[in-house]
């Protein structure tokens, strides 16, 4: 029952992530290019410090129920070793509450940072990750490209959470809209039906492959690709301003969906022109203010490292 050596400190990084890509509900993710940041620092047990600056660090608790520190103690139980005290100094980016997967992504730093921790001791690998976050978040369709990057199909077996890590074609230009309002993950999974139409199951099922191959190989496929009957027509009543920019830009041209369970929109643009056609459009489309945020995609993932002078 050893525990991390006092002193270590582990540098983390995890970018945002976002789930379903219109179609593949629960099953596809991509990781973003905005990250949190944080800083650990093992203390003598039962010392805990967190600072927090950036998205939500108003809000954020600043004892043992934070996310991350929860997460860290879930893996040192999970491993059979006890929890060192903590030091955590925290930079969050990603938006809270808008479907960028933030509290995926706390997830994911939490367990890195263990694994940093753990260096030398335990290893905690790919596949220990996976199970771990699952289980912390719930399904791994975000935590997923939170820890691996890129484009990840995710699914579940007999034997836990299963992912497969794809490469994006070049040319697919991200580009999420964040409103200045939230929405609850679980209030918007309450809207969806338990059952719904075969047709609409097979076009899903269809729309999903398509996806594949038009984020992969043919990026000019992807407003056919986005398209979806299983989640975001039934979420609609919950976030009108979301429904109704989707809309208008798919009916420009642009590939643009609910990312996760939403308030923000992510189109997939298939050049980085597009997104300034994107961006303009948006300005008039609603009444609400949109901010949006050019991106890459990811394909590092997230991760960890000891901590140099000079590290964020």
């Amino acid at each position: 029952m050893t525990t991390a050596p006092v002193g270590r400190t582990v540098v983390v990084r995890v970018p945002a992530t976002s789930a379903n890509l219109g179609p593949g509900f629960d099953t596809l993710g991509l990781a973003l290019s905005v990250y949190d940041e944080l800083v650990v620092t093992a203390l003598p047990e039962g010392g805990l410090e967190i600072e927090l600056e950036g998205e939500g660090s108003a809000d954020v608790p600043r004892d043992a129920s934070h996310l991350v520190v929860r997460s860290i103690a879930y893996a040192f139980e999970a491993v059979g070793r006890r929890m060192p005290g903590l030091r955590l100094r925290a930079r969050n980016v990603i938006p809270h509450g808008r479907g960028l997967g933030s509290s995926g992504a706390a997830v994911v730093s939490g367990l890195l940072a263990a694994k940093g921790l753990l260096e030398g001791d335990v290893e905690l690998g790919p596949e220990t990750l996976l199970r771990l976050a699952t289980e912390l978040e719930g399904h791994p369709d975000n935590v997923a490209p939170a820890l691996f990057g890129g484009l990840t199909i995710a699914w579940m077996d007999e034997d836990g959470p299963q992912h497969k890590k794809l490469l994006v074609h070049r040319g697919v230009s991200p580009l999420v809209f964040v409103p200045d309002f939230t929405m609850s993950t679980s209030v918007a999974r309450s809207l969806q039906p338990l059952q719904v139409p075969r047709e609409d199951a097979v076009f899903n099922v269809s729309r999903s492959a398509l996806l594949i191959a038009a984020l992969m190989q043919s990026p000019e496929l992807l407003l056919a690709a986005t398209g979806d009957r299983l989640h975001q027509d039934y979420r609609a009543q919950a976030m009108p301003e979301t429904d109704k920019l989707v809309r208008a830009l798919r009916a420009a041209g642009f590939a643009a969906v609910v990312s996760g369970a939403g308030p923000s929109v992510l189109v997939l643009a298939d050049g980085p022109g597009k997104r300034l056609e994107a961006a303009e459009l948006a300005e008039r489309a609603t009444t609400v203010h949109w901010e949006p945020l050019m991106l890459a995609v990811d394909f590092k993932g997230g991760t960890v490292k000891e901590y140099a002078e000079g590290s964020t």
